[in-house]
């Protein structure tokens, strides 16, 4: 069986497998939250990048095939920005307007300047990118301090990966061999950073983000002629984890990787991994403000097991309710504004 016949795009495990994506990443914060450190470099590799990077292997994959089926410009864009923003903006009001109380309220710190701190937050990263990670002088005493949240800053990455989408396809240039020849110049550039003193932040990020968003992206144009067995998957999988003990794992395994997750949600089929709510996002979001709360109760001398687990339920929590109320009526305003769109006007 090929992939593109195994992948049915209404009935997979993709959420499934994001939610553990996100996970993932609660687990691999909870070692710096703790001011636990992660001693031996695969394991390292591992915690702190995969997860992310199956993160844009799948969006690599879903976004190409999203502007394949109905590539319009309008729809694209309202679709990429009503999924990331809304849940994005009231992320950073949680975090400022009521997270930073409690923070207060548990330090019994001054409450001088915090609207003023927390306001300047919001402004500073209204635009996505994140230009500000401190409010004030709060969290200076955890041991990673002065962080609210250290996730959001792959989301500009993203959006930037939806734009080089949108740009392509404009143009009519996005097709299998172009996003080839993106690819290889990612894994070249990966190349360069990891294996000589070349580095910058655009060369390092780029080349990261861009690869793996590229190798979802060729799983998509692929999918016809990739075999999707078992046996494929196992050994695609055990490429992956092999390749930990390399500098860059994704030098070898970006599509290794990516072709592990689209085949793995093909075969979960089962109703139980047909997450209908998809709260990965609000849980990748809202954990590290939450982990950051936690510590400053001083529950990080549990451990580092205990404290991801407790940040994991406190999380799906605030997850769950960013996904209904935020999340999910973005989604369904977005289908309201398309399908008036499609609909015939009369004269």
């Amino acid at each position: 069986m090929k992939l593109g016949e195994l992948f049915d795009a209404k009935s997979n495990g993709l959420n499934s497998i994001r939610l553990i994506m996100a996970v993932g990443v609660i687990v691999y914060h909870s070692f710096p939250i703790t001011g636990t450190v992660i001693a031996y470099g695969p394991v390292h590799q591992l915690l702190g990048q995969i997860f992310v990077d199956a993160f844009f292997a799948i969006s690599g994959y879903l976004i190409v095939g999203s502007w394949v089926r109905r590539p319009q410009f309008f729809e694209y864009i309202l679709a990429r920005v009503l999924r990331i923003m809304p849940a994005y903006y009231v992320c950073l009001l949680v975090t400022g307007f009521i997270f930073v109380p409690v923070y207060l309220l548990l330090t019994q710190g001054s409450w001088t300047s915090w609207l003023s701190d927390s306001a300047e937050y919001v402004r500073s990263n209204f635009a996505l990118w994140q230009n500000q990670y401190n409010i004030g002088s709060t969290l200076g005493e955890v041991p990673y301090p002065n962080v609210w949240n250290g996730s959001l800053w792959t989301l500009a990455w993203e959006f930037l990966c939806y734009l080089g989408v949108l740009a392509l396809g404009l143009t009519r240039l996005l097709s299998k061999r172009i996003c080839l020849v993106l690819f290889v110049a990612c894994l070249a550039t990966s190349c360069l950073v990891t294996f000589t003193e070349v580095s910058h932040f655009w060369l390092n990020n780029g080349s990261r983000f861009g690869l793996m968003f590229l190798a979802g992206a060729l799983i998509y144009f692929y999918q016809d002629r990739l075999v999707a067995t078992r046996a494929a998957l196992i050994a695609a999988s055990i490429v992956v984890c092999g390749s930990m003990f390399l500098p860059d794992y994704r030098i070898i395994a970006a599509l290794p990787l990516a072709y592990s997750c689209i085949t793995l949600g093909g075969f979960l089929k089962h109703s139980i991994f047909r997450l209908k709510n998809d709260i990965s996002y609000g849980v990748y979001i809202y954990a590290f403000p939450i982990q950051q709360l936690l510590a400053v109760t001083g529950f990080y001398a549990a451990g580092v097991g205990p404290f991801a687990i407790v940040a994991m339920i406190i999380t799906i929590c605030f997850a769950t309710g960013s996904w209904f109320a935020i999340e999910k009526p973005a989604n369904n305003l977005r289908r309201r504004i398309g399908k008036r769109r499609a609909s015939p006007t009369l004269a």
